[in-house]
């Protein structure tokens, strides 16, 4: 089979690349994925029982970058949503990130405005201050603030979520769930926020309808790389994989999810985080996301684990500077290819990317390097 471009995975990078080939330069894209579904870990449908699920978590799509958002909004409206999360510290469900309500709810009144003004005189309202940084910076009271917050909210989460500390991993994770001095109870500011209004299955369906993309589901690259004649090839699978693991396998994070259902409501918000408890790590009910209307409701209980090449699936890159020092040898790998492969997307970049943040990436590749690829063709 001949075609322009080949695209691996039909995640947010591989349907964004997909779109922009085949609607700004007329060219045929064969978008292969092995999953049996568009949207990759995005993917969402609608249950047995009629409830709009995320099969791989919750997805809130949130962003500061406008030319993201006015991208995706020609393929979707929005459910506007601000997340709001919870936490079970201490026997209570207090707001997260930790913020000056979360303070009030677990200390004497007293205690938290002393904690609050002293905050406040070091940071400053409104700033996010990292777990790290308040450790470092803080004695007295403030020592020991931060050392509860520590050990409630972030050490046990991050050991049950990465089998690591917060130290062991980079500034990006850790700096994610900041402490934020403030009473706003979002989990993000972002200025755009929401869900697409009928799914991200119906937007990813939208951003792969023009005629020039072929899509073909069930599919290991791997399996039909030999019978496909491409100018350009864009991977988004494992960079290592790729590479047959030549130098070694890159280390994931991989997770288990558990649903259920029941009539009526499960929790008061979309999200609660169980940091100290259990071996799940938060429960997400869709309903509170979505605004969808049903007489029952369905929830999902995430369990992290160890990454299991054939066992399950890839998620998070582990944030550990001798993985990139890995990853890079397979980059440099990838420079040497003769006919040009691009590298994209949190598996093939070895990046923790939001959403938006992939969407940003492949307008961005697209400008910067398929139309150079398109213009050295002629």
């Amino acid at each position: 089979m001949k075609v322009d471009w080949l695209i691996v995975g039909a995640g947010f990078t591989g349907a964004v690349l997909a779109e922009r080939i085949a609607s700004q330069l007329n060219q045929k894209v064969l978008l292969v994925d092995k999953r049996n579904h568009i949207g990759g870990n995005a993917h969402d449908y609608y249950d047995e029982h009629g409830v709009l699920v995320h099969q791989y978590g919750p997805h809130i799509f949130h962003t500061h970058m406008k030319t993201v958002w006015d991208y995706l909004s020609q393929f979707t409206q929005w459910h506007p949503y601000a997340h709001h999360v919870l936490a079970v510290i201490d026997g209570q469900q207090v707001p997260l990130p930790f913020n000056f309500n979360t303070l009030y709810q677990l200390f004497p009144a007293a205690y938290a405005k002393s904690l609050e003004q002293q905050l406040l005189d070091t940071f400053g309202f409104g700033e996010k201050t990292p777990i790290l940084k308040l450790r470092e910076q803080s004695s007295g009271d403030l020592k020991f603030l931060a050392d509860y917050i520590y050990e409630n909210v972030f050490h046990r989460y991050t050991k049950k979520q990465w089998n690591l500390t917060p130290e062991e991993l980079g500034k990006g994770v850790t700096g994610r769930v900041p402490i934020y001095l403030s009473r706003d109870n979002r989990y993000f500011q972002d200025p755009y926020q929401g869900l697409p209004q009928h799914g991200y299955t119906a937007l990813f369906q939208r951003l792969l309808a023009h005629p020039n993309i072929r899509l073909l589901l069930n599919t290991d690259y791997h399996d039909i790389a030999r019978e496909i004649e491409c100018q350009g090839l864009v991977y988004t699978g494992c960079i290592d994989t790729f590479f047959s693991y030549r130098h070694g396998a890159l280390p994931y994070r991989s997770l288990d999810f558990k649903f259920f259902h029941q009539q009526g409501n499960k929790q008061s918000v979309a999200t609660v985080n169980y940091p100290n408890d259990f071996d799940y790590t938060r429960i997400t009910e869709f309903k509170h996301m979505t605004g969808q209307r049903h007489h029952g409701t369905t929830w999902v209980e995430e369990y992290p684990q160890a990454y299991q090449r054939g066992k399950n699936d890839p998620y998070y890159p582990i944030p550990q500077e001798k993985h990139r020092q890995l990853y890079k040898k397979y980059l440099a790998d990838a420079q040497l290819i003769e006919n040009k492969v691009l590298f994209a997307g949190r598996l093939g970049d070895y990046q923790y990317y939001n959403m938006d943040q992939a969407v940003a990436r492949a307008l961005h590749l697209f400008d910067k390097q398929i139309n150079a690829i398109k213009n050295s063709a002629k």
